[in-house]
């Protein structure tokens, strides 16, 4: 009798131990338990600690209150300015509500990424490539917004979202390193051009002062020398001021032209109407072709009788051109034009012999 109380003992208490064991749930600091009694949510959300369930009745859902990190995986896309770009984020969520995150979503985590992956898309589309690379916080802002208003059904909370990085084709980077080297250039001739203006008021100052002091300019020519002899150069160059050079080519135009020694001097011809009267003008006697009383005569000399004598001349006068070469003045050649006299004799009358030609 005593042996079966005994044995009844034993087994109540291993039953007990038994029940006990499976009844029992510890809830760590970070989790919350949701009860589901016969299927049915217990309103009861389990506290952290030991905590006590009927074993094949109630399950317990551990539910982690700790902040998600959540990388979303490269999005192809393409921008409001049509440019290929491909984006990367990352997600920071937790859960507030422990009984909606179990009743409401199947895994909560998956719909998080999902969603993410989705509004980054559109936030690329919708954003110009200076937003993404620049105004990255506004982006960030719009793409929080986006993801948090169907997670607050679910239970979850989005504390922030940051886009980590964005992959530009290589001709585009390309392409922005020339933009962005031909900037940097413009600035820097715009530096010069500002340092070049305001040295040139200056150096205008400056020459405003030294022309009242004429001094001042040679002074400065000798800074200038022993500035230049201070570096120790073999070769010393020495500034020329251009006043001297205006006065030098002053002074050799004023100057008459000097002849070499042993080299005559170029006589210039007068003009034509200063040159020496001819020997038949100074001894009075008319031109030919005209008649003593100084009236044209109409009728053409006849072939009877000797020619007029020709007068001697020593040579050809330095003022006067020969009928057969050009004339200095730029006049043309006189050709002697042939005469037809009464017999049929033909006679050329040049500039100086008139000479009457015989048929034979």
């Amino acid at each position: 009798m005593v042996e079966d109380v005994v044995i009844a003992a034993v087994a109540a208490v291993s039953g007990c131990a038994v029940y006990a064991m499976a009844a029992a749930r510890v809830v760590k600091q970070y989790e919350r338990g949701v009860v589901l009694r016969l299927g049915r949510l217990h309103h009861q959300v389990r506290a952290p600690g030991f905590t006590m369930i009927v074993p094949g009745i109630d399950r317990l859902r551990k539910v982690n209150m700790q902040i998600v990190t959540m990388p979303v995986p490269a999005q192809d896309g393409i921008t409001r300015d049509n440019v290929t770009v491909r984006v990367d984020a990352v997600i920071y969520f937790k859960v507030v509500d422990a009984p909606s995150a179990v009743i409401e979503v199947e895994d909560y985590r998956f719909a998080v990424s999902q969603m993410a992956q989705t509004s980054l898309r559109s936030i690329i589309g919708k954003s110009d490539l200076d937003d993404l690379l620049s105004n990255r916080e506004k982006l960030n802002q719009g793409l929080e917004l986006m993801i948090d208003s169907p997670a607050v059904g679910w239970g979850v909370q989005i504390d922030r979202v940051e886009i980590k990085d964005v992959s530009l084709p290589e001709t585009m980077k390309r392409s922005m390193a020339r933009q962005a080297e031909a900037d940097r250039e413009r600035r820097a001739r715009v530096i010069n051009a500002d340092a070049e203006l305001q040295a040139s008021k200056k150096l205008a100052q400056a020459a405003q002062e030294m022309s009242s002091q004429p001094a001042a300019l040679q002074l400065r020519l000798l800074q200038t020398v022993v500035a230049v002899a201070a570096e120790k150069n073999s070769t010393l160059v020495l500034p020329f001021p251009v006043e001297l050079l205006r006065f030098l080519e002053r002074a050799h135009q004023d100057s008459p032209p000097q002849v070499p020694a042993g080299q005559p001097e170029r006589m210039e011809k007068p003009p034509f109407d200063e040159r020496p009267p001819t020997r038949a003008q100074q001894r009075g006697e008319p031109p030919e072709g005209d008649l003593p009383g100084g009236e044209p005569s109409g009728e053409e000399p006849s072939g009877e009788g000797s020619p007029p004598e020709e007068p001697q001349r020593a040579g050809p006068s330095p003022y006067e051109p020969s009928p057969y070469e050009p004339s200095p003045y730029g006049d043309e050649p006189k050709r002697p034009e042939p005469s037809h006299g009464p017999e049929g004799e033909q006679s050329y009358s040049g500039a100086h012999t008139t000479k009457p030609l015989t048929p034979h």
